[in-house]
C-alpha cells in the first residue's frame, strides 16, 4: 500500500481537522463525499474496521505518522540551575554579594588614630558578602534540583501512560483494547463514557455523545456531537455523556493536541526560548533601582572609611 492509493493525503485531513462544526460537515461532504466517502477514501469499513495484518498498519503509520507526541529533550541540570538563576531577586544579591566582596578588599590609608577594633572589623567584611553569596548558590541548588526530580517523575509518569493506556478499536470485525500508540489513522475506534480521546476523528455513529472540550477551547459546556451536527472529535478532550463511533483521521504531531504542542515548544525538535522582553518593565526599573541602592551605599561606605581615616 502507497501514499498514492489513498483518496486523501495528510494535510488535506490536518486542514480538515482544523474546521468545526457545520463547516466541518460541510468541507467533509463537498471534499470527500460525507463520512462514508471518507471512510471509502482511507481505506476501511465504518462497520468491520481495518485489516489487523501488522504490515498494512505500519503502512499507514508511515503514511499518515504515529500516534506518539516525542517529548523535549529532558534539560540538564546545569541548564535547570541557570534558570533558576534567571530570577530578577537572586540577580539583585548575586551583585549585592559581589560588590560586598569587592569592597571588602579596599584599605583606606592607615591612621593612626584608627583603634584596632574597626580594624578588626574592615578585615572581617568579607564575611557579609561571602554569606550572601553562599545563600544565593544554596537557593539555586535546591530550585534546580527539585524542577530536576519533578521532570524525572513527570516523564517516568507519560512513559507509563503511553505504555498502559488503552482504547478500544474494531479490527476485522472485532472489539480489540489497543494501546493507544498503536493506533493508525484509518481506524474504528469506540467511544465510552470517560474517555479520553487519543487521535482525531470525525464521528459515524453517536448515541447522545457529549464531549468536553475545555481542554483546548476552554468551553466550559458539554459540546454535543453527532454525524449530522457537529462530527469533529479532537484528541485530548474527554466523552462525558453517551457512546458513539469515530474514524480516525489524525494522530501524533497531526492531531491538534500534537499541533499545539508543537506551537508551545513541548514537543521534540522545537525549542521555547524566552524572551529578554518577557520581564515586566516594573520588574525590570525596580531591579535596577534595588541595584542602585545597593551599589550607592557600599560606596557611600566607601568615602566614609575614606574621610575617616
Amino acid at each position: 500500500m502507497t501514499a498514492r492509493e489513498f483518496g486523501c493525503t495528510l494535510s488535506e485531513l490536518r486542514a480538515l481537522m482544523d474546521l468545526r462544526g457545520a463547516e466541518a460537515l460541510a468541507q467533509v461532504n463537498k471534499k470527500f463525499g460525507g463520512i462514508e466517502g471518507l471512510c471509502a477514501k482511507l481505506k476501511t469499513d465504518p462497520v468491520n474496521g481495518l485489516p489487523n495484518e501488522k504490515a498494512s498498519l505500519e503502512e499507514r503509520r508511515r503514511i499518515f505518522g504515529r500516534n506518539e507526541i516525542p517529548p523535549a529533550p529532558s534539560k540538564s541540570f546545569l541548564r535547570l540551575a541557570w534558570e533558576a538563576l534567571q530570577d530578577i531577586t537572586l540577580i539583585i544579591l548575586l551583585v549585592s554579594a559581589l560588590v560586598s566582596l569587592g569592597l571588602s578588599f579596599y584599605k583606606p590609608p592607615e591612621n593612626s588614630e584608627t583603634g584596632g577594633h574597626d580594624a578588626n572589623e574592615r578585615e572581617a567584611g568579607w564575611i557579609e558578602g561571602a554569606a550572601i553569596l553562599l545563600a544565593v548558590i544554596v537557593v539555586v541548588l535546591v530550585t534546580a534540583l527539585n524542577d530536576w526530580s519533578k521532570e524525572k517523575q513527570f516523564r517516568g509518569l507519560q512513559a507509563k501512560i503511553e505504555t498502559e493506556h488503552k482504547f478500544s478499536v474494531i479490527r476485522n470485525g472485532e472489539a480489540l483494547d489497543t494501546v493507544v500508540t498503536e493506533l493508525v489513522v484509518g481506524d474504528i475506534a469506540r467511544v465510552k463514557y470517560g474517555d479520553l480521546l487519543p487521535a482525531d476523528g470525525l464521528l459515524i455513529q453517536s448515541n447522545d455523545l457529549k464531549v468536553d472540550e475545555s481542554s483546548l477551547t476552554g468551553e466550559s459546556n458539554l459540546i454535543k456531537k453527532s454525524p449530522e451536527g457537529d462530527p469533529v472529535l479532537l484528541s485530548g478532550t474527554h466523552a462525558m455523556e453517551g457512546s458513539g463511533k469515530m474514524v480516525i483521521t489524525a494522530v501524533g504531531v497531526n492531531s491538534q493536541t500534537g499541533i499545539i504542542m508543537t506551537l508551545l515548544g513541548a514537543t521534540k525538535g522545537t525549542t521555547s526560548k524566552k524572551s529578554p522582553n518577557t520581564v515586566a518593565p516594573e520588574e525590570q526599573i525596580n531591579g535596577i533601582f534595588l541595584i542602585k541602592t545597593i551599589l550607592g551605599n557600599q560606596f557611600l561606605n566607601m568615602n566614609f572609611y575614606q574621610t575617616i581615616y
